[in-house]
């Protein structure tokens, strides 16, 4: 048996040693990519040698796609211009077939959708760095739902130092947009990074951060349920019916049950984007005297017309009672190029017609994760003051 098994073993090695040396060079070299430079631009690689055509797309691009030329090794490379300093992702086009880097382990999730990322540095996406800092605690933690009849997921952050102390902490309920779930924040928004990097350098309160998951028909994010793996789908039914905006009350419950929060209105803040600011906008009227700090990214606005919860009944009258009851920061932030805009613009205008106060950040883009990194670095030192 030992005898047979050695045999085996050497006939393995063998297998594996002829397969490496019958590999092109091209294959046996380490290829780099992305391949960050000192100027800030970036090279793309690729091995592909039986390809006709490779393209890179990513946000780092104002629009269309960027053409790799090939080398006598079947390797496809192109060099961008100096980029700002931003947090990037992109994916290649090959013969037409979209696909990953395969030179490039980091990668995020967005609905159904992986794409490899990088980071140029010195700058705004020094936010997003892990940086030698103290760190947060990030907790994927189970709350039972009865209005939903599930136990569902939700993701939570709690400052440096949280288990070693005994204080109390105000809360910020952070909200992901439609097709995102309980993890949207933390992988595509770097929201831990953002909050270490802040609180380090004392531009923002420790604080609790709560992310919940915004689907109600979902117990968890995709892959992480009773379900098991399955492909996610962007919109899900009463995401947007003020099933969310009702049931809110049970995820403030469990936050202030089982965390050491400061539990009145003062300390306690709700933003989101998109579908998350959208829920953020109903939920802080629907619960009066709930929420001193608002915060609407390139929030959608008005209910559908097919949605007939009570949520969305007097939405002036809910208004003028927020504006009464007091707060300390309305915040509304969208970029000039969302096709938000136009809805956030009437907004302004109806509140403005009841004198409720508000900050108004318009920035540059549309509605992309780019802005809502930078909505809540701007947000976050604004909070708890």
């Amino acid at each position: 048996m030992k005898h047979c098994f050695l045999i085996l073993s050497v006939l393995l090695i063998s297998l594996s040693l002829q397969a490496q040396e019958n590999l092109p060079f091209g294959e046996r070299r380490e290829i780099v990519s992305p391949e960050i430079h000192p100027d800030n631009s970036v090279t793309f690689r690729l091995l592909a040698p039986n390809a006709n055509s490779v393209e890179v797309t990513g946000d780092f691009l104002t629009q269309g796609r960027l053409p790799l030329t090939k080398d006598a090794n079947g390797i496809w490379s192109c060099t961008t211009g100096p980029l700002p300093s931003e947090l990037y992702t992109y994916s290649y086009v090959v013969d037409g077939l979209s696909m990953n880097d395969p030179n490039n382990v980091y990668y995020r999730r967005d609905v159904a959708s992986t794409l490899n990322i990088f980071l140029i540095a010195n700058g705004q996406a020094d936010l997003y760095k892990v940086n030698k800092v103290p760190h947060g605690t990030i907790a994927k933690r189970w709350y039972t739902s009865p209005k939903n009849k599930m136990d569902r997921r939700i993701t939570i952050y709690t400052p440096p130092g949280y288990e070693k102390s005994d204080a109390n902490y105000p809360v910020l309920y952070l909200l992901h947009g439609m097709g995102g779930d309980e993890e949207a924040w933390m992988t595509l928004g770097r929201a831990s990074q953002i909050l270490d990097n802040l609180i380090a350098a004392g531009k923002a309160e420790p604080m609790i951060v709560v992310m919940p998951n915004g689907n109600v028909v979902q117990e968890a994010a995709p892959g992480e349920s009773s379900l098991g793996f399955y492909k996610p789908q962007f919109q899900l039914p009463h995401s947007m019916d003020g099933t969310y905006e009702e049931s809110f009350h049970e995820i403030i419950e469990f936050v202030d049950d089982n965390y050491r929060t400061i539990a009145n209105k003062s300390r306690r803040a709700i933003a989101g984007l998109s579908m998350g600011g959208f829920h953020a906008l109903h939920i802080s009227r629907f619960y009066p005297n709930t929420f001193d700090y608002i915060g609407l990214f390139s929030a959608a606005i008005n209910p559908n017309q097919s949605a007939q919860s009570h949520v969305y009944n007097n939405i002036e009258g809910t208004l003028l009672n927020q504006r009464n009851n007091g707060y300390k920061l309305y915040w509304i932030a969208i970029g000039k190029e969302d096709f938000l805009y136009q809805a956030n613009e009437e907004f302004r205008k109806r509140l403005d017609l009841i004198d409720f106060t508000y900050l108004y950040r318009e920035s540059d883009g549309g509605h992309i994760w780019r802005n809502w990194r930078i909505y809540l670095s701007e947000f976050v030192p604004m909070l708890f003051k």
